[in-house]
C-alpha cells in the first residue's frame, strides 16, 4: 500500500494538468492507496478555494474516490459523516473536527456559526468556550 499527497488527489479530481492527471489515474488503477486525514482536509480546501467548488461538488468528488475498492482511509465512517455534515451546511474542517470528536461530550469553540450549524448533529455538543 502507498500513501498519496494532496496534489495527487487534486490532479485526479480536477484533471487540470494532463500529464499529472494521467500519472494519478495510473497510480489509482494499479496500487492500493491510503489517503491520510490531513490530505482529505487539504484537498477540500484546495477544491473550494482554488477551484470554487460548492459543498455538493466537493462531496461528490471525494466520494467518487473514497468509494474505490483499492482506496483506504483511516476511519471511513468518520469521513463519511464529515462529508454528509458538510453537504448540509457545516464548514468541512468543522465537520471533520466534530466527526473525530464523537467520543467526547463537548467540542468547545469561539465560532458562533459552528455552534449554530453543529447544533443537534451529534451527541458531542458544539459549545461556546
Amino acid at each position: 500500500m502507498i500513501a498519496i499527497d494532496t496534489n495527487v488527489l487534486v490532479r485526479l479530481l480536477t484533471a487540470d494538468d494532463a500529464v499529472q492527471y494521467k500519472a494519478s489515474v495510473k497510480l489509482f488503477s494499479s496500487e492500493n492507496i491510503f489517503i491520510p486525514d490531513s490530505v482529505i482536509l487539504e484537498a477540500e480546501w484546495v477544491l473550494r478555494a482554488a477551484y470554487q467548488l460548492q459543498p455538493r461538488q466537493v462531496a461528490e468528488s471525494l466520494r467518487s474516490v473514497f468509494g474505490l475498492p483499492n482506496v483506504q482511509l483511516h476511519d471511513p465512517q468518520m469521513v463519511a459523516r464529515a462529508i454528509n455534515w458538510h453537504e448540509t451546511g457545516l464548514d468541512f474542517a468543522d465537520a471533520f473536527h466534530l466527526s473525530q470528536s464523537q467520543q467526547c461530550t463537548e467540542l468547545k469553540t469561539f465560532d458562533t456559526q459552528f455552534i449554530k450549524r453543529g447544533k443537534n448533529l451529534s451527541p458531542c455538543l458544539v459549545q461556546k468556550v
